[in-house]
């Protein structure tokens, strides 16, 4: 791995401890937000990051057309936005629009780039101008507003994850006896929380992702449903296959195991696979029965010069060729390149990166408990 790249992910192994400390104030879990989006007619609290246009004015997009907005508000939730005074709606369209005297905040494209080696470590623009925007915490998470709306249903056009009844079967006899359920996570710094609004110890103090599924899997089974995370930030399949021991330790019912961000410097598709085998192979040693997801992880940003792009749909497909009955894939890669397709990287990062928003963190939780939990609530 290259000098740029290691110091890269030594920054990020930093800031996956950096908001560590203090307990966060409880978040008021709410079913309706963990309902997988593309089986709804409501989108709840959808990240968009206003962009100024040359002519002063702002705009942003929306993942659908919305039929009639019932939210805009920062994204601590504090802040209510008013329709015609500081939004405007654009019929029959994607985009919001931003009057003049908005309260809503709205940034430059080149406000979310800094000059070359003006950051402590090196993210460097694709386009060889300057670096993106590095946010440790909540810098991006300050930045974004959050969109609730209605819009027309089954107007997701991408993949749509569906319940794994056939491949976890021993996970959904848990669940379905009410009996308790455990699960172990072996991941990189996605998975240990970063960027999510409670992580980063600000409002509205919402959850990672794994924590968000535990909550809704308590909620939609009443399980006791308990989670032990073995994820550090900065690492990879080599280091994951290091630690495979711990996760086997911990004798859970259940393992997630989510590589792929910091892999993507580099590493081969097979020896992506390879080592992820190394891992599933040591689970099964010591309990055949542990049933597995495989995550296929979100996409990086584009710009970063970093990631090679290419490699994400690659480990996506490796991840598919080794499920079976007993391992099932998240497919975080495929639903997220067709956000892509729609928003830009600055709605939905959390770092500007490789981490999650809120909204992103909400969307690893609904893909998983489309997974396991049977589609029967509906908005």
């Amino acid at each position: 791995m290259n000098r740029i790249v290691s110091l890269a992910w030594a920054l990020l192994t930093l800031t996956a401890v950096a908001a560590a400390d203090e307990p966060a104030p409880a978040w008021k879990f709410d079913a309706a937000q963990l309902q997988p989006f593309w089986r709804s007619n409501v989108m709840h609290g959808e990240s968009v990051l206003f962009i100024k246009d040359d002519k002063g004015g702002a705009k942003g997009k929306l993942l659908f057309t919305p039929t009639k907005i019932l939210k805009v508000t920062s994204s601590s939730g504090e802040v209510i936005f008013e329709a015609g005074k500081d939004y405007l709606r654009k019929r029959g369209s994607q985009e919001i629009v931003l009057p003049a005297g908005s309260r809503i905040t709205a940034k430059t494209p080149q406000d979310l780039r800094r000059p070359a080696k003006s950051q402590k470590y090196a993210l460097t623009h694709r386009d060889g101008n300057g670096e993106i925007l590095f946010g440790a915490t909540h810098e991006y998470h300050d930045m974004q507003t959050l969109v609730t709306y209605e819009h027309d249903l089954f107007a997701w056009k991408g993949h749509a994850p569906e319940f794994s009844g056939k491949q976890l079967p021993k996970t959904i006899k848990i669940l379905a006896a009410k009996q308790p359920l455990k699960i172990a996570l072996l991941g990189d710094s996605i998975s240990t929380g970063c960027n999510a609004s409670g992580w980063a110890k600000v409002a509205p103090h919402q959850p990672p992702y794994q924590d968000l599924l535990v909550q809704n899997l308590e909620a939609a089974s009443g399980s006791k449903v308990t989670l032990e995370n073995f994820a550090v930030g900065g690492t990879n399949t080599d280091w994951g296959v290091t630690k495979i021991g711990k996760v086997t330790g911990a004798k859970p019912d259940l393992v997630i195991l989510a590589f792929g961000m910091n892999d993507s410097s580099g590493r081969p598709a097979k020896d992506y696979q390879a080592n992820i085998q190394k891992m599933i192979a040591a689970i099964h040693a010591t309990n055949p029965d542990t049933e597995i997801i495989l995550v296929a992880t979100m996409l990086g940003n584009k710009d970063w010069v970093a990631l090679k792009q290419e490699l994400f749909p690659q480990y996506r497909d490796a991840l598919s060729d080794l499920c079976q009955p007993g391992i099932a894939l998240a497919d975080m890669t495929s639903v997220w390149a067709e956000l892509l397709r729609h928003k830009q990287d600055w709605d939905l990062s959390g770092n500007g990166v490789n981490h999650p928003n809120d909204f992103g963190h909400r969307i690893y939780a609904q893909v998983m408990s489309a997974l396991l939990i049977p589609e029967t609530r509906k908005d």
